[in-house]
């Protein structure tokens, strides 16, 4: 019998915190998913930990991909062998509470209108909890324009949804934005999410968001702000929100962490 989700996890490195990560799915009160791993050319024990965890457990598939492809490919190399009807994502270096696949599951189950849901998330390192997103509830399509609306590792989305944009688009003006690019291609198509209003997942971010945030993916989250003002046909004034991500991009490190911290 096929489960009703899948679960897509690119994992690449993350041998440290893999386990834990996977640990977390294990405790969910919600079961009825399998597990998709795809390895991303991981240059540590990545490979092996998810190995081991694949022969322990039956509703685990391990893929690997030939070399290292980005995100975007390695999350449709997973959603090419996913046969839930709803797909959730998860990162190897995070953790999520063990009731978020039931109250997820609960939303898409009972608001058909919903293709997408996901949840706010705490943030943490090694000195513990330190920040939350606080998200809108319903996202209309002009929201869009100040931020992507939805916490990809936390979001739970019905498959015909995926179906309807032929999953992640591979292309380099979209690296580090593939989920931000995910949610105006399904807008674009009519589809409409909604956000628990309460951190069900824990993303690992350091206090040094900013080391690894390199300026050219600041173009490519303005590339996307001016997709969603093209495909959501908003009036031309739109585009001034397209230099926003540019402009952060060239605030001193110290003055980003510190807003960073503040959202």
């Amino acid at each position: 019998m096929k489960p009703r989700i899948s679960v897509i996890m690119g994992i690449y490195n993350c041998a440290p915190t893999l386990q834990e990560a996977l640990n977390c799915l294990y405790a969910q009160t919600y079961q009825d998913f399998e597990i998709i791993l795809c390895d991303d050319g991981s240059k540590d024990d990545t490979y092996a930990i998810a190995q081991e965890n694949a022969q322990k457990y039956s509703n685990i598939k391990l893929i690997k991909n030939p070399h290292n492809m980005g995100l975007n490919q390695t999350l449709n190399n997973c959603l090419a062998v996913a046969k839930g009807e709803f797909i959730a994502r998860m990162d190897g270096d995070d953790t999520c509470s063990p009731n978020r696949f039931e109250k997820e599951m609960k939303v898409l189950d009972e608001h058909p209108e919903y293709a997408i849901v996901s949840t706010d998330m705490s943030f943490f390192d090694e000195n513990g909890t330190w920040g939350q997103t606080n998200e809108l509830s319903e996202p209309q399509p002009q929201d869009f324009l100040k931020k992507t609306q939805f916490c990809h590792a936390a979001c739970l989305v019905r498959k015909e949804a995926y179906d309807a944009v032929e999953g992640y688009s591979v292309d380099n003006k979209l690296l580090r934005v593939e989920d931000y690019h995910l949610w105006v291609k399904m807008y674009s198509k009519g589809y409409r999410g909604y956000n628990i209003l309460e951190p069900l997942y824990q993303m690992r971010d350091d206090r040094n968001a900013n080391n690894r945030k390199k300026f050219k993916f600041r173009f490519n989250e303005a590339y996307v702000k001016a997709e969603a003002i093209r495909l959501f046909h908003l009036p031309l004034w739109s585009y001034i929100y397209c230099f926003r991500p540019i402009i952060i991009g060239l605030l001193p490190n110290p003055l980003y962490n510190y807003l960073h911290h503040k959202k």
